[in-house]
C-alpha cells in the first residue's frame, strides 16, 4: 500500500491557521464575550462615530459623497453619517469609511499598525442597518472584525507596512469578517469572504509625497469592498481558501517577514480589541510618542518654545518610513504627518488638537521656524520595542547650553494610559462640533445611546430619520 506523500500533510498543516481563524471568527457570540471586551467595543464605536462626523464637508469626503449620490440609490437602509442621507450598505460604508479617517483621530492597534475602527464600524453598521441587527449583534460582529484585522496585520509584519498602508490591506479582511458575522456566515463562507477581500487588498504609501487623497480611498474601499466580499460569500461566491499564506497569496506578494503564528495567537483568550489605542493628538500616531515626551519635558523644566534650539525625536523605523517623506508640509493633511510641524504645535501651544491644524498654521512663521529645528533619528531600543510598544524619546538643546532628555513608555491613549469615558465623551463632543457634524444636544443623545448599545434592539438610525 502506497503511503501518502509528506507534501500533502505539510500542505494541510499550512492551511490550518486560516481555517482556525475563520472557525473562531464565525463562532464568536455576544453572550460569551468578557465584559471588558463589550465595554471597550462601545467606547471604540463612540470614538469612531465622532471621528466620522468630523469628516463632514472635507473635500475628499465630499467627493466620495457626490460619487455615492451619482452611482448609488437615492434611498436605502444604511445611513451616511456626514450627510444624514440613506443609501445602500455599500455606499454608506464607502462614505463613512472615508469620513472617519480624515481628521486622524480614529483608533489604532499598535502591534498590527492597523486602524481597525475606520474600516470595521462603517461596514458592520451598514450591514446591521440593512439586516435589522441588534446592538449586541453589532458588538459581536465588530469584535470579529477587530480580531481578524489585528491578526492579519500582525501576520503581514513590518516589511508589509513599509510599502503598504495596512489599514487598506488587512482592513479589507477585517471589514469582511465583521460583515460576515452580521450575516451569520459559517466558517466555510467566512473563509470565502476573506479570500475575496484579500484578493482586492490594496493601499500604497506613495501618496504621502504628493499630499494626495489616497488615505481616504484606502479606508473607504476597505470598508465597502469588505462588505461586498461578505455579501458575495453569503450567496455562494467563492474566494481563495489560502489567501493569506498561499504561494501566491498576500504574504507572498506583500511581505518578507510574514509569520502565520499570529493568525491564531491566543484565539478566545487574547482579545486584541482591548489592546486598541485611542488617539489623543489630531495627527499621525507615529508623532504621538515624541509629542508626549516633548510636552512632558517642557513642563518638567519650565521651557518655552523660544528656549529651545533643537529637538531630536528618537523614533522607530516605521516612523521614518511614514513621516520621512513629508519634509515641507504644504497641506493640512500633510502637516499631520510632519514630526516637525506636530512638535512645533506642542512647543508653541502645548497641544496638537483638531483646531490647530489650519491653513493659517501652515503659514505661521513661528511654527515653520520651530519645524526646521526638529529632526528624527532611528533609535535601536525604540525600534526593537516597536510595534508591540510605541515608546517616545526626545533630546532637547536649550539656548542656555543644556541638553535635556525625556522618554515615555506609552503615549496617551494606549491601553495602559487610556482615555476615560469622560475624556472620550469630551473628545466626541469636540469631534462632532469640529465641522458641524452634530450639535451638542444631538451628540449627548448619541453618547447616551452608545453607552447602552448592548441593550438596543436595533441600530437603524442615529439621527431620527432626518
Amino acid at each position: 500500500m502506497q503511503m501518502p506523500a509528506k507534501k500533502s500533510v505539510a500542505s494541510a498543516s499550512a492551511a490550518a491557521p486560516t481555517q482556525a481563524l475563520c472557525e473562531f471568527l464565525s463562532s464568536i457570540r455576544y453572550a460569551s464575550l468578557p465584559e471588558a471586551v463589550v465595554a471597550r467595543t462601545e467606547e471604540l464605536f463612540l470614538d469612531w462615530f465622532a471621528s466620522a462626523l468630523a469628516g463632514k464637508g472635507a473635500r475628499p469626503v465630499a467627493i466620495m459623497e457626490r460619487f455615492a449620490t451619482a452611482m448609488g440609490p437615492a434611498e436605502g437602509p444604511a445611513e451616511i453619517l456626514t450627510s444624514r442621507k440613506r443609501t445602500s450598505p455599500f455606499f454608506a460604508a464607502l462614505v463613512n469609511g472615508a469620513a472617519s479617517h480624515f481628521v486622524e483621530q480614529d483608533d489604532l492597534h499598535n502591534s498590527s499598525v492597523l486602524h481597525p475602527g475606520t474600516v470595521v464600524f462603517p461596514a458592520v453598521l451598514a450591514a446591521a442597518q440593512d439586516s435589522g441587527a441588534s446592538g449586541r449583534d453589532l458588538i459581536a460582529a465588530a469584535v470579529a472584525g477587530y480580531e481578524c484585522g489585528v491578526r492579519v496585520g500582525e501576520f503581514l509584519g513590518r516589511s508589509h507596512y513599509k510599502v503598504f498602508h495596512t489599514t487598506g490591506t488587512a482592513g479589507k479582511l477585517a471589514a469582511a469578517a465583521g460583515v460576515a458575522h452580521v450575516l451569520k456566515l459559517d466558517a466555510r463562507r467566512m473563509q470565502h469572504a476573506l479570500g475575496s477581500a484579500g484578493t482586492m487588498a490594496a493601499g500604497l504609501w506613495e501618496f504621502l509625497r504628493d499630499a494626495a487623497d489616497s488615505k481616504q480611498l484606502h479606508t473607504a474601499k476597505a470598508a465597502a469592498d469588505g462588505l461586498m466580499a461578505a455579501y458575495l460569500a453569503r450567496d455562494g461566491f467563492t474566494g481563495a481558501k489560502r489567501i493569506l499564506e498561499g504561494k501566491q497569496g498576500l504574504a507572498s506578494g506583500m511581505s518578507s517577514d510574514a509569520d502565520a503564528k499570529w493568525l491564531t495567537d491566543g484565539l478566545g483568550t487574547r482579545w486584541a480589541l482591548t489592546e486598541t489605542s485611542f488617539k489623543f493628538h489630531a495627527s499621525c500616531r507615529h508623532t504621538h510618542p515624541a509629542a508626549d515626551a516633548l510636552l512632558e519635558l517642557m513642563r518638567a523644566h519650565g521651557l518655552k518654545a523660544d528656549d529651545i534650539v533643537s529637538v531630536t525625536a528618537h523614533v522607530h523605523q516605521g516612523a521614518l518610513d511614514v513621516l520621512g517623506p513629508v519634509t515641507d508640509p504644504q497641506t493640512i493633511h500633510q502637516s499631520k504627518f510632519s514630526m516637525g510641524f506636530v512638535l512645533a504645535l506642542i512647543a508653541l501651544l502645548g497641544r496638537a488638537s483638531l483646531a490647530d491644524f489650519t491653513e493659517n498654521s501652515l503659514k505661521n512663521k513661528e511654527i515653520r521656524s520651530f519645524h526646521d529645528r526638529v529632526r528624527m533619528v532611528l533609535d535601536p531600543e525604540i525600534d526593537r520595542a516597536y510595534p508591540r510598544r510605541w515608546m517616545g524619546r526626545v533630546t532637547v538643546k536649550t539656548r542656555d547650553g543644556r541638553e535635556l532628555e525625556c522618554r515615555i513608555s506609552s503615549p496617551k491613549g494606549d491601553p495602559d494610559n487610556t482615555l476615560t469615558r469622560a475624556e472620550l465623551e469630551d473628545k466626541a463632543l469636540r469631534l462632532a462640533a469640529y465641522a458641524g457634524g452634530a450639535d451638542a444636544a444631538e451628540m449627548q443623545r448619541i453618547i447616551a445611546r452608545v453607552w447602552r448599545l448592548r441593550d438596543e434592539t436595533g441600530v437603524d438610525s442615529f439621527f431620527g430619520g432626518e
